[in-house]
């Protein structure tokens, strides 16, 4: 939803450092808000571990239970999250907010149902407990809301309610945490206590926001599966980014590093910590991203298109499409640049980081951060051109890219497992680098040829896309209302 990124402009547009150092905190809460809470808490979890004195065994367990979580949840909303995107934009452009809230919870009932059974039927075998089967389970419940009401929330300009509601989760996770150990409660259930509270809290003030924006409707709360077959490549592509992004992380975790933690919790924390680490240097493209490229390039982009709708002059829509594209150029090599010294930068300091974080590192982690750093780094540069696909409705190409880059990252890191474990994070950097490769090519081809895809590709005829979602939508639709 590009309209977040004018708001944003107004709060860049005033002078002063820690006015622009306000604007870019909303950015990064908005545009990586639960992702970065769970990257904070894994840190802050092994920081209270480690002063508490718990030992190694809980404190694998305790991050294997909260990684597991994280992932499961974001797997089982990845196929939805940007159709929901796409269907919530389309009902605020022909002005439907009354839609938006029907969407979002039929859409949080349809990924938990699924999700809840496949992941309790593994939570009832993995070994754990009943209270930490309990406590996951409601983890994973509470981050499918969350994960999707950021898909909305995009539309809010409430960003200092987004902000705050951000730094509460922060708070109360360890004042809950330190709180529960304090009374002696044992380190596993505490914590994993703290963090269902924590995002508890960020669930509650997330939806408080978007009831407080959008209208409460009696509207069918499942019309957007309509739209999963209209926009199915780019279902897929939400799912194929998420296998290319993570399942590195997973298939390591079966290898020569990894280890048995308990039950069916495996984990590679060699491997993980420092991924986790890196995985954070993908911030400075992804807020950039929207306090950038969108901001400044989407006006041109806006002019681009209506001028076809306007009836403008060859000549005017030639002039506007060169200047659109020559925006892009300039946005997409200095976000780029960005991306590059700051991960440049992370790698020089890294070394000073890890040795004075309470982390356990040695000189192989620190070789898996190096790696992994340049890796993540090519992933959001790739990623930010495969959004921009996005914006030309070049879903078909977005697609294949994204595939690729699911297949190379599952393809070169099990090959890389047949070298030295030092080589293991090389497979994500070679398939991060060929998707940065493949998103450069398709994107170079789509805007050479930007006219015949916006006149000449377009059907004749208006087509009909419906399919088992849509059959899927009418059917619950036709038991909602006969329960009214």
């Amino acid at each position: 939803m590009a309209g977040i990124g004018f708001e944003l402009k107004k709060l860049f547009s005033k002078k002063g450092f820690f006015k622009s150092m306000r604007a870019f905190g909303y950015a990064t809460v908005i545009c990586a808000g639960p992702m970065l809470l769970g990257v904070v808490l894994l840190l802050g979890i092994m920081y209270l571990c480690n002063i508490t004195g718990a030992s190694t065994q809980n404190r694998e367990l305790l991050i294997c239970m909260i990684t597991y979580t994280l992932l499961a949840s974001i797997t089982a909303t990845s196929f939805f999250s940007m159709v929901i995107t796409r269907y919530t934009a389309d009902m605020l452009y022909e002005d439907k907010k009354n839609a938006v809230l029907p969407c979002f919870w039929g859409s949080t009932v349809f990924m938990m149902a699924p999700g809840s059974v496949i992941y309790g039927i593994f939570l009832i075998f993995s070994g754990a407990t009943f209270l930490q089967g309990m406590l996951c389970f409601i983890f994973f419940s509470e981050l499918i809301i969350v994960w999707n009401a950021m898909s909305f929330l995009t539309a809010i300009k409430d960003y200092r309610g987004i902000f705050l509601s951000f730094l509460a989760a922060i708070a109360i996770t360890f004042l809950t945490g330190m709180f529960l150990l304090w009374i002696g409660m044992p380190v596993i259930e505490a914590l994993l206590l703290a963090v269902t509270v924590g995002y508890g809290v960020m669930l509650i003030c997330y939806v408080v926001l978007l009831h407080r924006y959008f209208p409460k409707s009696d509207l069918s709360p499942f019309t957007f599966l309509k739209w999963i077959d209209e926009f199915l490549p780019l279902a897929l592509s939400g799912l194929f980014m998420n296998i290319g992004m993570f399942s590195h992380l997973v298939i390591l975790w079966f290898s020569d590093i990894g280890v048995k933690v308990h039950g069916l919790f495996y984990g590679a924390p060699f491997h993980d910590v420092p991924a986790l680490l890196a995985f954070m240097t993908t911030l400075i493209t992804t807020v950039n991203f929207v306090v950038s490229v969108e901001v400044n390039f989407y006006p041109k982009y806006r002019n681009h298109y209506s001028l076809y709708n306007d009836k403008g002059t060859i000549n005017d829509i030639l002039q506007a499409e060169n200047e659109m594209l020559s925006t892009l150029k300039s946005e997409i090599f200095y976000t780029s640049l960005k991306q590059l010294l700051f991960t440049a930068f992370c790698i020089a300091v890294g070394g000073f980081l890890t040795d004075t974080l309470p982390l356990g590192f040695n000189e192989i982690m620190r070789g898996y951060f190096r790696t992994l750093c340049v890796a993540y780094g090519l992933y959001s540069i790739g990623n930010m051109l495969m959004l921009i696909l996005l914006y030309f409705t070049d879903y078909k190409g977005a697609l294949g890219v994204t595939a690729i880059f699911a297949v190379g990252t599952i393809v070169f890191t099990i090959f890389s497992m047949f070298f030295p474990s030092v080589y293991y994070g090389f497979g994500f950097l070679a398939a991060s680098m060929i998707f940065v490769i493949m998103t450069t090519l398709r994107l170079d081809y789509f805007t050479k040829r930007l006219p015949y895809y916006i006149l000449a590709i377009q059907p004749l005829t208006a087509e009909d896309k419906s399919g088992a979602f849509t059959r899927l939508g009418i059917f619950l639709e036709e038991k909602f209302l006969s329960k009214e």
